[in-house]
């Protein structure tokens, strides 16, 4: 039986050697290769954690002691050694353990956690609350994979620091994000693996002062100045050290040696303290260590755990990701005023194709989505065309932004917003499903969503003309129902129109995006029945197309809303309240995601589930046409 197979609980990793320990975390880098390169998952942080892992579990006394991670990408490793080795196989599966931190799972996983950025803040409110219980246990905030790029870090440090409670907060520094990190923060912390020599003058003046004899005490003084400006120099230490913590480091993440004495030392003191330690992002996978760090991140299900490479060749259209990024390119192309920004994620979002075309013209301004919205209407005030992509669930962090920055002020800003709706296997953490409602609640705000790749150039280009305010377009997780046409043959979408794609007399459908050929199927499959069913494709949530809806108001008396995205105050809520003021006799449903919270599944599972396959509508216009018949 290998080590790992024999680890239950940290209870049984407090029991073996160093050299086991060792290797320990070879066993647990194998496994991690393994399972995700069938299931899928964030394998580059997780891979480079693992030694830290080991260590703070052996060291401090989990579950008790409160060990508070920040971003579920570092998870994984701490799941192995909570009593979730032999799940892993169920990996961001339906019913299976979550790729991110999520209490519900385990007594292990203090606090939730799938966006950047939150550790600090939980674990000083788990520290505030122990204290005001009277309780006596330890708290540590895991604050990594390029967090400190994000401003909520630094709020919560600067609390912490003024709070003086019991806390440790541990910097997990290994250069990246998801892409390399940007910044001045990256830059000064960077510089740190160029100056070990701090940690050995401060390590021989302890020694050297602890010898002094008493009557030459007094010089100590001088000596802690002189250590103070060394250490200003060559380490940021000081910085931290400023803001009320007592600095660590910076250690090597990969020395379990170096590491368990360090929190062994460190888990004995009170007061914010802050361990610096240096890891290297995907270590034991050579196609991450070797690549730029941004491509492994993540593993997508099915591929070779030796190379990263896929088991089977990619067939069919491109993804709406990469369809976006193109075109981009070729939008900028054309326009010079065009510039492009996203927090972190140039691949994930495509805009890494216009970082290498235009790349003066494309800012990555980190996990700080607040800033990037901010920076864009700063931006649009000169008169630039500023793009930001950022995926749905992370633009909720800049909703502020988007109302007092943007929209107040009426400026021409467009919010391109992948992953928009259901998922998949990154489950609740990152569900798109909530920028209909809150983009349409916003003053000035177009709210857009194409039904195709070539209508998503098109609307970008009708966000780019569109000068009296901003402009939002939403499109998924998914690949392009057709193959894409070419970006620079696409002519933009007339503005606040929608598209009558089938006729009918029974009932009308006004679909939303994805959905728009989903109705279609319904409606093929309803016409067989003899029900006549006509779909329109309402591109323009925000404004709505005034003249269509009442021309189909005109011939219909049933109406049925469908879109990828909650059912509370959504795109159906809204036409619900338009269409009572229009005709109120008018019957309107809705289909849409229902108030609750969608776990991890496929993303055909979770459509499934929300009704929103071609099976779903259908019924549901049996239903409508069927209550028609029962009221006459």
């Amino acid at each position: 039986m290998s080590i790992l197979d024999r680890i239950k609980s940290p209870a049984d990793l407090r029991t073996l050697t160093r050299g086991e320990l060792t290797t320990l975390a070879d066993e647990m880098r194998a496994r991690l290769i393994d399972v995700c390169s069938r299931t899928g998952g964030h394998i580059g942080a997780g891979l480079g954690v693992v030694e830290l892992t080991i260590a703070l579990h052996a060291v401090f006394d989990t579950p008790r002691d409160q060990l508070v991670w920040d971003v579920g990408h570092q998870g994984y490793p701490h799941k192995l050694l909570t009593g979730r080795n032999a799940e892993m196989e169920t990996l961001r599966q339906e019913g299976g353990i979550s790729g991110f931190l999520k209490r519900a799972e385990s007594e292990y996983d203090a606090f939730g956690a799938g966006h950047a950025a939150t550790a600090i803040s939980a674990a000083l409110g788990i520290a505030a609350g122990r204290d005001i219980r009277g309780d006596r246990y330890k708290v540590v905030a895991i604050l990594g994979d390029g967090a400190l790029t994000s401003g909520l870090a630094y709020e919560g440090l600067n609390n912490a620091g003024h709070s003086d409670r019991d806390l440790v907060v541990v910097l997990n520094d290994n250069e990246m994000s998801i892409a390399p990190n940007v910044g001045a923060m990256s830059k000064y912390l960077n510089s740190v693996q160029r100056n070990p020599l701090y940690n050995r003058l401060r390590s021989a003046l302890g020694d050297m002062m602890d010898k002094v004899p008493r009557p030459l005490a007094s010089v100590s003084g001088w000596v802690k100045k002189w250590e103070e400006s060394v250490k200003s120099f060559l380490t940021p230490g000081v910085l931290f050290e400023e803001l009320g913590f007592r600095y660590f480091g910076p250690i090597d993440g990969h020395d379990i040696p170096a590491l368990l004495e360090t929190f062994a030392a460190v888990r004995g003191m009170s007061g914010p303290r802050l361990v610096h330690v240096i890891t290297q992002k995907g270590k034991g996978f050579p196609a991450g260590e070797h690549s730029a760090g941004e491509k492994w991140h993540a593993l997508p299900p099915g591929h070779d755990p030796a190379t990263g490479k896929p088991l089977k060749a990619s067939t069919g259209n491109p993804a709406y990701t990469a369809v976006f990024g193109k075109g981009l390119v070729q939008l900028a192309t054309e326009d010079p005023r065009v510039v492009t920004i996203t927090a972190a994620m140039p691949s994930g979002t495509g805009t890494g194709f216009v970082a290498k075309a235009h790349p003066s013209r494309f800012f990555d301004v980190g996990i700080a989505e607040g800033h990037a919205v901010t920076f864009a209407a700063g931006l649009a005030t000169r008169g630039l065309r500023p793009v930001v992509a950022i995926y749905s669930t992370f633009l909720q962090r800049g909703y502020d932004n988007i109302i007092h920055d943007v929209a107040i002020q009426s400026l021409p800003v467009m919010f391109c917003m992948d992953r928009a709706g259901l998922v998949g296997e990154d489950g609740e953490t990152h569900m798109g499903l909530y920028d209909i409602a809150y983009m349409l609640a916003v003053p000035n705000m177009t709210v857009t969503a194409p039904k195709d790749g070539a209508e998503m150039i098109g609307l970008m280009r009708a966000g780019l003309t569109h000068d009296a305010g901003p402009f939002a377009v939403r499109y998924p997780r998914a690949n392009v129902p057709d193959a894409p046409a070419d970006p620079a043959a696409v002519e933009p979408v007339p503005y606040g129109t929608w598209e009558v794609l089938r006729h009918g007399a029974d009932v009308a459908i006004f679909a939303v995006g994805t959905m728009v050929q989903t109705s279609l199927e319904a409606a093929e499959r309803l016409a067989a029945e003899g029900l006549s069913v006509t779909v329109v494709n309402c591109r323009f949530l925000k404004p709505y197309d005034e003249v269509t809806l009442a021309a189909v108001l005109a011939d219909h008396k049933h109406i049925l809303t469908v879109e990828e995205g909650t059912i509370v105050n959504g795109f159906g809520a809204y036409m619900t309240a338009v269409i009572e003021r229009h005709d109120p006799a008018v019957r309107v449903a809705s289909v849409g995601v229902p108030d609750r919270i969608v776990y991890a599944a496929s993303r055909g599972r979770q459509l499934a589930q929300c009704g929103l396959t071609p099976e779903g509508i259908a019924d549901r216009v049996r239903a409508l046409h069927e209550s028609e018949a029962m009221a006459g």
